[in-house]
């Protein structure tokens, strides 16, 4: 008997010391790293435990949660054992009929009684159709009414099963009616008791006094182990999706101050289902949702295929498109603005003075040492990372070939340094809004070339000079003279550097020369045939450029030069 109990005594203090209690502890949103795609969350909480295991409850996670992402730590003499995100769906809490009003409790026991009553009522009516149809049936299918019998062998017999079915169809018919009548008027008075009733036992959630009943809970149950009890704080991060951030730049130039400024900006939005309240942001240029594998190569075995070689033109025929595409996109000046924004007070603290950039191997982190509340409805919320003064020079370019004005440019370096990202920018010059350009730094070169305008104060006229064009035979070849005259008129009160370009053709025919002539002080280039010509305008001041170029080709051919 002693050795019976002793085995009891130890499998029930076995069985304590592997049952876990449960504990749920309340947790708070600290910080939060918003990736291009996708956000780190980083909650706190406290615990204390007893000796034993414990499992402790993190409610309030997001419903967009990467399981896979979850990390835990815990400070305190204790093991985490094991920690794993769940979803608990409680069951509704019934409000009892003793916390309602004394009136409410009334309605809903004379209402309960009222519709015990109808049901009844309404069978009563029903059992009486049920008769009624069957009789119905029974005058159908007599044989008399169908012709069938003696009855086909006498009219009388025949005239009167007619005139007996017509008056007992038509009496049957008449009380179908009133009953069907009747019934629809119980049913629709027996739904309109059932909503109120309905109404009355929902009174306390109609009239908010219930704000316990909730729908799914996300969670994180972290499994402690302590020897002893122990207390101490969680740090758990995870991944969550439906949030990110989108960049984007103001790019605001004085020519007096020769230089340009920068804003760097991010607008964060977010949908995960749980608001952002006074949490600090870190904007990183990371995308965590992009393929970390690197690429692996493979023996290219290559055959006699038209179709592949098809395919091979094709694709870099189609990565030249996408190419001139991108560099055309970086070039365009006059599109709307966008979420343009102003810093009115020059003297105030600006947001990016807190703002703490981290570089890591592949990619940025801006650390925002300010705190910022985002509520989850996808809305977009602007966040400054960086303002910065740039050195930019000024010149003004002319191409009057397609365009005969000047352009106000400002050229700016260093912009690497800044770990920008592909984005829309705005552009303001001298307070106005010029237009909007794009920035892509994977393709810039190491300067960037801000376009803010035409400038009506300087005029650029290029002219065909006819009586200096010819064209004569020589042998088995036609020769082709051209010449331009190019005029450059500054309106301006200061002196300025100019910039002009124009073209001779190329040519990739051996049986075609092309020669430069007159070009002055211009630089050729002979793999573009562009030539530029620099030099500074005074003010009031004018330049006259004069250039022109000569082909031969074979006087049979046609080589189209317009």
């Amino acid at each position: 008997m002693k050795k019976i109990l002793s085995l009891i005594g130890i499998a029930i203090l076995t069985f304590q010391s592997h049952a876990s209690d449960e504990k749920i502890v309340p947790s708070s949103i600290k910080k939060v790293t918003v990736y291009s795609q996708g956000a780190q969350i980083y909650r706190s909480a406290s615990y204390s435990v007893s000796k034993g295991v414990t499992e402790v409850i993190l409610e309030g996670v997001s419903p967009r949660i990467d399981p896979k992402s979850l990390q835990v730590k815990a400070t305190g003499n204790v093991i985490i054992l094991d920690s794993k995100y769940s979803i608990f769906y409680p069951k509704p809490e019934e409000t009892p009929l003793e916390g309602l009003p004394l009136q409410v409790r009334k309605d809903i026991r004379f209402l309960e009684d009222s519709l015990k009553n109808m049901g009844f009522d309404i069978q009563d009516i029903q059992d009486e159709i049920d008769v009624l149809v069957a009789t119905k049936n029974i005058l159908a299918n007599n044989g008399a009414i169908r012709g069938q019998g003696k009855v086909n062998d006498s009219i009388a017999l025949l005239k009167e099963a007619v005139d007996y079915y017509m008056v007992k169809m038509m009496e049957v018919n008449k009380k179908l009616s009133r009953l069907n009548k009747r019934k629809q008027e119980k049913v629709t008075e027996q739904k309109g008791m059932q909503k109120r009733l309905n109404d009355l036992k929902n009174w306390q959630q109609n009239a908010n006094l219930n704000p316990k009943d909730k729908g799914p809970l996300h969670r994180i149950t972290i499994t402690l182990k302590a020897n002893e009890y122990a207390k101490g704080k969680f740090d758990v991060s995870y991944l969550v999706s439906s949030a990110g951030w989108v960049p984007m730049y103001d790019l605001r130039s004085e020519i007096n101050s020769g230089q340009v400024n920068l804003n760097y900006k991010a607008q964060v939005y977010q949908n995960t289902g749980i608001d952002w309240e006074n949490v600090r942001l870190s904007i990183s240029t990371n995308n965590p949702y992009h393929n970390k594998t690197k690429p692996t190569l493979h023996p290219w075995y290559v055959d006699y295929n038209r179709y592949q070689q098809y395919n091979a033109v094709s694709e870099s025929r189609d990565r030249g498109r996408s190419e001139l595409k991108k560099k055309s996109e970086s070039y365009n000046y006059n599109a709307p603005a966008t979420g343009a924004m102003s810093m009115e007070d020059a003297e105030a603290i600006t947001a990016d003075q807190f703002v703490q950039v981290v570089e890591h191997m592949i990619s940025a982190e801006f650390r925002i040492d300010l705190p910022y509340s985002i509520e989850s409805n996808n809305e977009q919320h602007m966040v400054l990372v960086k303002n910065v003064d740039l050195d930019a020079d000024y010149k003004y370019y002319s191409v009057p070939k397609y365009d005969q004005a000047a352009y106000l440019v400002a050229q700016i370096t260093k912009l690497d340094e800044l770990q920008l990202v592909p984005a829309k920018a705005n552009i303001f010059f001298d307070g106005s809004y010029v237009g909007e350009t794009y920035l892509d730094p994977t393709t810039m070169d190491d300067t960037l070339q801000l376009s803010l305008g035409k400038d009506p104060n300087i005029i650029v006229k290029r002219t065909l000079l006819k009586h200096e064009c010819k064209d004569k035979i020589v042998g088995t070849k036609k020769e082709r003279t051209f010449a331009y005259s190019i005029e450059a008129k500054s309106l301006k009160s200061s002196s300025i550097e100019l910039v002009i370009q124009d073209q001779i053709p190329i040519t990739q025919n051996t049986e075609i020369e092309i020669t430069a002539e007159d070009l002055g002080k211009g630089k050729l280039d002979e793999r573009t045939g562009i030539v530029t010509w620099r030099f500074n305008l005074k003010p009031k001041a004018k330049k006259d450029i004069q250039f022109g170029y000569k082909v031969k080709h074979d006087k049979d051919q046609n080589v189209p030069l317009s």
